[in-house]
């Protein structure tokens, strides 16, 4: 499925180098997210520095985390021209400028509004609002969101997402959020995914760089097994 191209970051928050990584060329080093739902700044630096080292090139810090803008700012200036950082739980238009303001290039809703897809795509920022119907589906994408975050994935089959890519346009990428693991990661991807987000899987407050790592480099294995079979 081709890629939809989001625009490139023009806000204040980020200085965008020749060849600053975008988006689409992160999904297609890994399309796989890793939300850091919990993480400390302190963590940020080698958190980002095993999980870049596993392969994984996008990163969420869930703005219900402590300090989200701190650790997104941290993990910016440490690995934003190699990968893509952002926030999740976005929901409203100042937090995507508090966002763009610490260096944020993607902007990770649980929901469609309209107000946070407008003020994303007003700062040139990649949007990926969360839905769960093929109505929230449609209104995400007439209000000019670049993909589509299918949540909570732990409540839907690998089939749902082929019978919603059946009806939505090509260029309409899902990105499977929730429930997703090494077990059943290729499932998705057959089905249609475009791209996982995942969290406990990976990342848990307290859990060790070290295993933090190692996981994520399982499940990244899990992908290219897949994507060979």
């Amino acid at each position: 499925m081709a890629l939809r191209k989001a625009a490139r970051h023009t806000g204040p928050g980020y200085d965008l180098g020749a060849n600053v990584i975008t988006f689409e060329e992160a999904l297609e080093a890994a399309p796989v997210i890793a939300i850091l739902r919990g993480l400390e700044p302190e963590q940020a630096g080698a958190v980002g520095a095993v999980l870049f080292e596993a392969g994984i090139r996008i990163i969420e810090v869930p703005l219900n985390s402590p300090r989200p803008l701190q650790s997104i700012a941290m993990l910016a200036k440490a690995l934003g021209e190699r990968a893509v950082i952002g926030a999740g739980t976005v929901l409203s238009a100042q937090a995507v400028r508090d966002v763009d303001r610490a260096g944020g290039r993607l902007i990770v809703a649980p929901n469609t509004d309209e107000r946070v897809i407008a003020e994303t795509k007003k700062l040139g920022l990649v949007s990926l609002p969360g839905f769960f119907t093929p109505t929230e589906a449609f209104q995400a994408l007439e209000a000019g969101a670049d993909y589509l975050k299918l949540f909570p994935g732990d409540a839907v089959q690998p089939k749902v997402v082929g019978a919603l890519r059946a009806v939505l346009p090509p260029e309409a990428g899902i990105v499977v959020t929730g429930g997703v693991g090494v077990g059943n990661i290729a499932e998705f991807f057959a089905a249609g995914a475009m791209a996982v987000a995942v969290g406990s899987s990976i990342f848990k407050p307290g859990k060790p760089v070290e295993r933090i790592g190692a996981d994520a480099a399982d499940l990244i294995a899990a992908w290219k097994t897949g994507k060979a079979a």
